[in-house]
Order: structure tokens, then sequence, then C-alpha cells
């Protein structure tokens, strides 16, 4: 059986790594942000990506998988979502093939740019691990300073879907639900559908979800290192208002995200962390 593949290219302009496994599943990941931006599973592209995108090497993309870190939506003092998505990653040796299987790390170290923002010495990792018809990402954080440090974020996955009003999210029924739109508090019902804009943050749960969508199921689990699972769709209004999307784009996605929201991480000096977010197709 032939290996698996890497190949590089310029994606738009930015520099990409293409994974390709011999039965035809790939995915790109560009250093800019250590994004994922594809991923096609059973010959389905498994991630929304913007065509408005900004592809300009300095802005956030919206769409794939952009990296939040080290600091999670407007929660604190940096950037929005932290600037990790917005920066150059170096790739961290050699990807790895074989003929079932492809991964790829990327790295990004402290440097005049971060500390533009936040005066942390640190390491931060993504590990793009690719299987048949399923996908994990793995954020790791070594905290190199003398002293302790704290952080938030999430795996930001845009999850594509052929039409939001079919789709309903399994796997969150009775778990802690702060809907952000309405300020409210509750509990995750037994399926989660989608009208208008829904911003919800959920206890996360040790069970994998379900996103379902006809006779399409994508299976999401997460380690249990993140404490939180985001649910998000903009919804029609919101939508009309983002430069970077075009109107109708929120009908073909979801994000369902892995994410450190209400409480920080603090790692010691010398600590280190790490937190997964693994998709399976079924």
């Amino acid at each position: 059986m032939a290996e698996a593949a890497d190949s590089r290219e310029l994606f738009h302009g930015l520099p990409a790594h293409v994974l390709r496994l011999s039965q035809g599943d790939h995915v790109r990941v560009l250093q800019h942000g250590a994004q994922v931006v594809s991923w096609v599973a059973d010959g389905r592209e498994r991630f929304f990506l913007s065509p408005q995108a900004r592809l300009d090497g300095r802005s956030a993309i919206r769409g794939g998988v952009p990296v939040c870190f080290p600091q999670f939506n407007q929660r604190g003092p940096l950037p929005k979502h932290g600037f990790a998505r917005h920066l150059p990653w170096d790739v961290e040796g050699p990807p790895v093939c074989t003929a079932e299987r492809a991964s790829l790390t990327l790295c990004l170290r402290d440097n005049e740019a971060t500390h533009a923002h936040w005066q942390q010495a640190f390491e931060a990792r993504v590990r793009v691990d690719l299987a048949p018809g399923s996908l994990q990402i793995t954020l790791s954080v070594r905290n190199t300073d003398t002293r302790p440090l704290d952080f938030s974020g999430a795996l930001h996955s845009y999850l594509a879907v052929d039409d939001i009003d079919k789709a309903r999210l399994e796997g969150l029924q009775g778990q802690a639900e702060w809907d952000a739109v309405r300020d409210h508090h509750g509990r995750g019902a037994e399926a989660l559908h989608f009208e208008g804009e829904f911003d919800r943050v959920y206890a996360a749960t040790p069970q994998p979800l379900l996103l379902r969508e006809d006779r399409q199921v994508l299976e999401i689990a997460q380690s249990p290192s993140w404490a939180q699972t985001v649910v998000w769709n903009p919804g029609a209004a919101l939508c009309a208002t983002l430069t970077d999307m075009p109107a109708d784009g929120y009908l073909r996605m979801l994000c369902v995200e892995a994410a450190q929201v209400l409480a920080p991480i603090r790692l010691p000096a010398g600590g280190e962390w790490s937190g997964w977010q693994r998709l399976t197709v079924r």
C-alpha cells in the first residue's frame, strides 16, 4: 500500500502543507495561524471556509479551525481570540507519513510580535493527525517563563453543513448551558436545532457529540482538559454584518469548539498542557 504523502503549496499566497492519505482523504494546514482550512474525508469537504475570508497573511481567517490563544473572545486585554491566529507558525520537523496516517506539527514561540501584546515566555504547538475518516487537532502549551502562565482559548472549528435548518447536534443534554445571546443560564436540550443567532457555552461532556444532517453523521470528541464546548452560528441578521462572510454563509456552517472560556488555565513555570478535538465521520 502506498504511503501517505505531504506536499507544500501556496494557498492564496500563504504557505501551506497538504497531508494526503492513499485512500484520498486530505487536510490542508496553513502556517499562518497553524490553521487547518480544509479537510476532505469520504469525498466531502468537512470544514466551512468563507469565500470572503481575508487571506492576506495578517488577518484572522474566517473558517476552518482558527486557533484561539492565549485568550478566548474578548474576555481579557488581548486582541479578540488572542494573537496566535494572526501570526506565522514554524513547521517543526518533517511531517510523519505512513500508509494509513499522516501528522504535522507547527510551533509558535514568544517573539517580538507576541511581546507587543503579552509579556510572557511560552511555546505553543499544534499537531494535526489525519487518519481515514478522522482528524485530530491538538493544541499544546508550555510555560517557558519563570512566572505562572494564565490562558484561555479554543479550537474554533467551522464545520460544514448543507443546510443549518436541517442540522442538529446531539450529546449536550443536561449539561450546564450559558446562552450568550440572551445571557440566560440553563441546561442543554436533547438535540440542538438552530434558528437565528445561536451562541452558547456548555460544560463539556466526556461522551462524543453527534452532528446529524440527513444521513450524514460527524462525531465530535474533545479531551477532558478543555472545560467547555462552544456552539455558534451567527444567524441571518448578524451574518449580514460580517464583512468576511457572504450574507447566506450562516446556512452552511456550524462552529462546535473545544474551548476554555469561563476560567483560565494556569501553568506554573515549566508546566505543560495539551487539549485536542477529534472529528470522525460515521
